[in-house]
């Protein structure tokens, strides 16, 4: 009996230890930039010492951590490309990452990540560094666009949690081509009359949310590209920037279309917008359906609720043309607060292409101590419960 025990024992020790040394390669691995050569005098190049720390990560076969600890490290326009061996990398930045003062004309993004499955960033600031190029464009004509700060390009399962991007020269964060995305806890800020530094941009994904985040900025605090669907907002500040927007659409004649959008309990302070669609006045199959916006507080925004579609910047290549874009099914319900202009609610819809299926719900919004006014252009759909100002569907 004692024999039989032993062997028991015997068997599930070695059992165990089997286990433990097939589960080794998962034991999660540190990659600390400093390591690697990374100084945090905010002057030294760092990116060589991130990108070797990506590079043995995105190559180990466990879950992974890359390490950016307390300092400032400079960091030169860098790409972090997938795919990976390693299904988890976890991006842990208690520094800041600081771009170099000086702008290119050839470079786009600043930190890309492209290709990538499973990867987090948590805590951390990104500082974009952009004031030299705004200077640039608010004197002269000849300057580049700039560069986005941080980019996720054709990837899926992306975490972006609680970090803070300051002044980027152009978008703060672009998700392109990307299924799966969680952005909470952020923080955007830049100066209000920064050009086209908006704070999230995301085009071509699906399942995108974005909660609790903060966002002060130049341009729209999220914007809202062709080819995007199931996008879930909820619990954005807003102000100072052009506010939430879908759009601008129709740009291109053949455009993948926007659907099933929600943006729920956001706050929008000082803004030039609320609640916006956009489109190009001009020829396109693109559409935008399925969207809900739901418990939102202006205060003193400028145009609260608006669908334009008849955008044509600087006169060029639209003049006289009707938006193919086709809105319809779009819900405003309880938005309250204060409109910053006369006219609160503006449904500027295509006279080819008329806005249907529109549904304003309890909504309250005043302008000053007047009754605040709607507009109304080509557009259809229904009003319930108490509509302030006075539904002009």
């Amino acid at each position: 009996m004692s024999h039989l025990n032993n062997s028991s024992v015997l068997l599930s020790i070695t059992t165990g230890l089997l286990l433990l040394v097939q589960a080794l390669p998962q034991i999660i691995a540190n990659y600390n930039i400093v390591s690697y050569g990374a100084k945090s005098d905010g002057q030294t190049d760092s990116s060589g010492p991130l990108s070797s720390a990506w590079q043995a990560a995105c190559t180990s076969t466990g879950s992974s951590t890359i390490y950016i600890p307390s300092g400032t490290f400079m960091l030169k326009p860098v790409i972090l490309n997938g795919p990976c061996k390693s299904k988890k990398i976890i991006i842990q930045i208690d520094g800041t990452l600081v771009a170099p003062s000086s702008y290119s004309t050839a470079i786009r993004q600043w930190i890309m990540f492209k290709q990538v499955d499973g990867v987090s960033i948590y805590g951390g600031t990104i500082n974009g560094q952009g004031q030299t190029l705004w200077s640039c464009k608010s004197s002269s004509n000849g300057c580049p666009a700039g560069a986005t700060a941080l980019k996720f390009s054709n990837s899926k399962n992306i975490m972006i949690s609680g970090l803070t991007s300051i002044d980027s020269e152009l978008y703060h964060i672009v998700i392109n081509g990307c299924e799966g995305v969680q952005v909470k806890g952020v923080k955007i800020s830049a100066p209000g009359n920064s050009p086209n530094t908006d704070g999230i941009h995301v085009q071509m994904s699906t399942n995108v949310t974005i909660t609790s985040t903060d966002i002060k900025t130049g341009d729209d605090c999220v914007s809202i590209g062709p080819g995007t669907t199931n996008l879930w907002i909820e619990r954005v500040t807003c102000g100072p920037g052009h506010g939430i927007s879908i759009g601008s659409l129709g740009k291109e004649k053949e455009e993948e279309g926007v659907q099933n959008v929600v943006v729920k309990n956001t706050v929008f302070t000082g803004s030039q917008n609320g609640l916006r669609i956009k489109t190009w006045g001009r020829p396109s199959n693109g559409f935008v359906k399925g969207v809900l916006f739901e418990h939102a507080l202006m205060q003193n925004v400028e145009n609260p609720i608006i669908i334009d579609q008849n955008y044509c910047p600087h006169n060029n290549g639209c003049p006289n043309q009707s938006s193919g874009v086709k809105i319809s099914g779009v819900t405003y319900n309880f938005i309250q607060g204060s409109s910053a202009t006369e006219v609160a609610v503006n449904f500027d819809c295509s006279p080819s292409n008329p806005c249907s299926g529109i549904v304003m719900e309890d909504i309250k919004l005043t302008y000053g101590n007047k009754p605040a006014e709607s507009s109304c252009k080509n557009v259809d759909g229904t009003a319930s419960g108490l509509v302030v100002p006075p539904s002009c569907l």
